[in-house]
């Protein structure tokens, strides 16, 4: 099987990108394949004796079967938890597309999985002129999307949908992950999202008080290959 790499968006914010990620490393691992999870910038670090550490990095290092040192997980470290355009320029460091494209590309090949972890959305912008979108351009990889099954999703689903394929990226997969509890009709908007999304759906994810990839892998499966 030749290496594939693909990159995790989501519809918002806290829709699950780095639990759905880390699930499907695991699932991958489980089924004999090399991992390997990056998160190239991350907003919403903490200090430790080691440096700057980001928690949904930290998962993703955790379940890669390929282990390299953090930095190499996650280059690009940015304190607020905040968009990492904003982030940035409160520190006075300036992101590209190109360098970020560059950090990933250093560990392309590593496994025989890749999954590149964006941050926030689709168009997050990066900095004054460039969003994440940009950067998945540069890396020319194939795109899953991760939706939060909540009020509202429907819409964020399909805009974000629309972007991808605007920018000239191929959407290969979604899942559904469901983040609101309490969300109505929410088998309505799975089989609506079914419907109008033209990709295949991974698996849906119902809401858990204790995620961990073990648990989400259960719900999801692997026809992007």
């Amino acid at each position: 099987m030749s290496k594939k790499t693909f990159f995790v968006t989501g519809t918002d914010t806290d829709v699950g990108k780095t639990q759905i990620a880390a699930g499907l490393l695991h699932l991958a691992n489980s089924q004999g394949l090399s991992t390997l999870g990056l998160k190239p910038v991350a907003a919403g670090c903490e200090k430790t004796d080691q440096g700057l550490r980001n928690q949904d990095a930290l998962l993703l290092q955790a379940v890669s079967s390929v282990k390299l040192v953090y930095e190499q997980i996650n280059p690009v470290t940015l304190i607020e938890p905040v968009s990492p355009h904003i982030a940035a320029q409160k520190e006075k460091r300036i992101l590209s597309a190109d360098r970020l494209a560059g950090f990933c590309r250093s560990s392309f090949r590593m496994a025989d999985f890749t999954l590149i972890e964006g941050a926030g959305g689709w168009r997050v912008p990066i900095n004054p002129s460039e969003t994440m979108a940009d950067l998945v351009r540069v890396l020319q990889t194939p795109v899953i999307l991760v939706v939060g099954m909540r009020l509202g999703c429907l819409n964020h689903a399909l805009l974000t949908v629309d972007a991808i394929r605007q920018d000239g990226l191929p959407l290969v997969a979604w899942v559904a992950n469901c983040v609101d509890v309490n969300m109505r009709a929410l088998d309505e908007n799975i089989l609506t999202l079914q419907q109008r999304i033209p990709a295949p759906c991974l698996g849906v994810v119902p809401f858990m008080d204790q995620p961990s990839p073990k648990k989400i892998s259960q719900y999801l499966s692997f026809p992007i290959y």
